[in-house]
């Protein structure tokens, strides 16, 4: 049976808000179209402009292929639904989300995926490395959680939090990939960056030659080239993916 469509709120909440509500769930889609989603148990999430400190989050029953703009959620820091919906959210989504949404003014995004190479490099001991350019843009701000069991319990917040620092990138060990950013442009490059980077090094150590490893330097130097040029880089790449998802199918934008 199809998941009927949420009634649209386009004209009910601010043109900002509304701009955040399609550019997360593009974010949903995208992480469905690229094969990062792991059925219904992971989640994105952004700040609703203003001072509230509320944010949208995926209803807990969808596929990411089936949100849109109107269908997510809206909560408060303490996980409360702020209007009315028919849907409920994921309280494993709650913890990590509002931990890092209540602690940095900066991370407007954050998202979280369970992927199999994102996993498989943040259950290795040595995490990421610097065996390729990818790995190099976001080897330098990539931060380590230790797994604590299903994130439902509120107190590891702090946790997170101190662990995840300033920066904009964690592999939760033995769990998955979490990013943040001041836009949902910026999280989404940086878990592209990331997913891609775990990706490349699965397949680099399941080869079975030795990998070659650069120069110490270089792996800091393409570190800070990549910040030099993120801004002008955000903004071309996220228009070309709206204009992918609008020829796939429009209706994240509903």
């Amino acid at each position: 049976m199809a998941v009927a469509a949420a009634p649209s709120l386009q004209d009910r909440v601010p043109s900002e808000e509304w701009k955040v509500r399609v550019d997360l769930a593009a974010a949903y889609r995208l992480v469905a179209h690229f094969g990062w989603d792991d059925l219904i148990f992971t989640h994105l999430s952004a700040r609703v402009p203003g001072p509230e400190h509320h944010f949208l989050i995926n209803p807990y029953g969808m596929t990411f292929d089936e949100i849109s703009a109107s269908s997510l959620v809206k909560v408060d820091l303490d996980g409360k639904i702020v209007e009315p919906t028919p849907y409920y959210i994921n309280p494993a989504g709650f913890t990590i989300h509002s931990a890092i949404h209540q602690a940095r003014e900066d991370a407007k995004c954050v998202m979280h995926l369970h992927t199999v190479a994102g996993t498989a490099v943040a259950s290795q001991v040595d995490g990421l490395l610097p065996l390729n350019q990818t790995a190099m843009i976001v080897h330098g701000n990539v931060a380590y959680h230790d797994f604590e069991g299903i994130a439902t319990d509120l107190d590891e917040r702090p946790r997170l939090v101190s662990d995840l620092g300033d920066k904009p990138a964690m592999l939760l060990r033995n769990h998955g990939t979490l990013t943040c950013g001041p836009s949902v442009p910026a999280a989404f490059l940086t878990m592209y960056f990331l997913e891609r980077a775990c990706a490349m090094q699965v397949a680099t150590l399941a080869g079975g030659a030795k990998p070659y490893w650069p120069k110490d330097d270089v792996a800091d130097k393409v570190t800070q080239q990549a910040e030099q040029g993120r801004g002008r880089i955000e903004a071309i790449v996220w228009q070309p993916l709206l204009r992918k998802l609008d020829r796939l199918d429009p209706s994240f934008r509903n």
